[in-house]
């Protein structure tokens, strides 16, 4: 397996990027290739004394500042786009980037293509929630959506709870502002009566709305909305995690009794950070492109970009692209 790396793409790009490839490529047995200003990715991967991977140059970076529903058209030569390409032309089986999400987004599906009948690629975090985690399926990729966009995205969301989460029967909920099957506007009206009847038909297993406060509860695996309250929810939980993070740095730090208290739960803490750390999943899928790609956080250190690397490869291995594809007729509105 060849996983794509854009070498120049996130805040720490590109030391920690090459650093996390380095390492995905020893721990992983993976073959990589990594996309970027060739003088500069080799005196990184001189540094890691690392010799055996593949550099393809790209002289080109896009930035936060570029327009991202241009940016890799306007860009032709640069480390996003290159990738892209590869991957589109059959030279790698992955592609990951800790750039812009808006140009990775429309470039993958310019360049690379959605899954033939798929109205829209979504994107789709896990979130730190119980022993599996939790599918926010969409959080920012598709500000409008219809009740088709949302039933392809529980269709998605469950193929990708199954096979990369382990969830063996994957609940999906509707984000909603009630958990009564009546709450919501025409939108969740008219998706909930979709999901019901793939659930009626064996399709998924839908278990109705789901509020804000049933998200991390354990009561669904897979959580469905459009991206703009998708986003909201995103990034108040990312928000809320600091919060408490911070909060309880202070506690512990407050007086002697407290630093003694700290140190003798030092382990659970840290067990407690990383199961909140959204760093761990490392990047989040772009559900619906024909060839997976992965989007890594833009602040990605070499850690969480190795991590970004793992999903592209369990990504890759997991058929769900093939799930997709033989169930798309299930997936559509009926008129067409």
């Amino acid at each position: 397996m060849r996983i794509i790396v854009d070498a120049m793409g996130g805040d720490n790009a590109p030391r920690e990027i090459v650093k996390g490839a380095v390492y995905a490529k020893r721990e992983l047995g993976v073959d990589v290739t990594l996309v970027g200003r060739k003088e500069e990715v080799d005196a990184c991967l001189q540094a890691e004394n690392c010799t055996d991977i593949q550099v393809v140059d790209a002289r080109e970076v896009i930035t936060m500042e570029d327009d991202p529903s241009t940016a890799t058209r306007r860009k032709k030569d640069s480390s996003m786009a290159v990738a892209l390409s590869l991957l589109k032309d059959g030279q790698g089986d992955a592609v990951v980037s800790a750039g812009s999400t808006g140009a990775l987004l429309t470039g993958a599906t310019l360049t690379v293509k959605r899954i033939r009948g798929i109205r829209r690629a979504a994107l789709a975090p896990v979130l730190p929630a119980g022993e599996h985690g939790v599918m926010l399926i969409d959080c920012g990729a598709n500000v409008e959506c219809t009740a088709e966009y949302l039933l392809q995205f529980a269709f998605m969301g469950s193929f990708y709870a199954k096979k990369i989460m382990g969830c063996a029967n994957p609940r999906v909920g509707l984000l909603n502002v009630g958990t009564e099957d009546t709450k919501g506007g025409d939108l969740q009206h008219q998706t909930f009566e979709l999901l019901k009847k793939a659930d009626e038909e064996g399709r998924i297993k839908f278990v109705g709305n789901v509020e804000g406060t049933g998200v991390f509860s354990g009561e669904v695996d897979v959580v469905v909305t459009d991206g703009f309250t998708g986003n909201v929810l995103l990034k108040g939980t990312e928000g809320v995690i600091k919060y408490i993070m911070t909060q309880l740095k202070g506690v512990f730090y407050k007086s002697t009794v407290n630093k003694l208290a700290a140190a003798a739960l030092k382990g659970d803490l840290a067990a407690m950070k990383k199961s909140m750390d959204v760093n761990e999943v490392g990047g989040t899928a772009l559900v619906g492109i024909s060839k997976p790609v992965i989007k890594a956080h833009g602040s990605s250190n070499a850690a969480s970009f190795f991590a970004a690397m793992r999903q592209a490869k369990a990504f890759a291995e997991s058929g769900i692209i093939g799930d997709i594809t033989e169930n798309i007729d299930y997936m559509k509105l009926k008129a067409e």
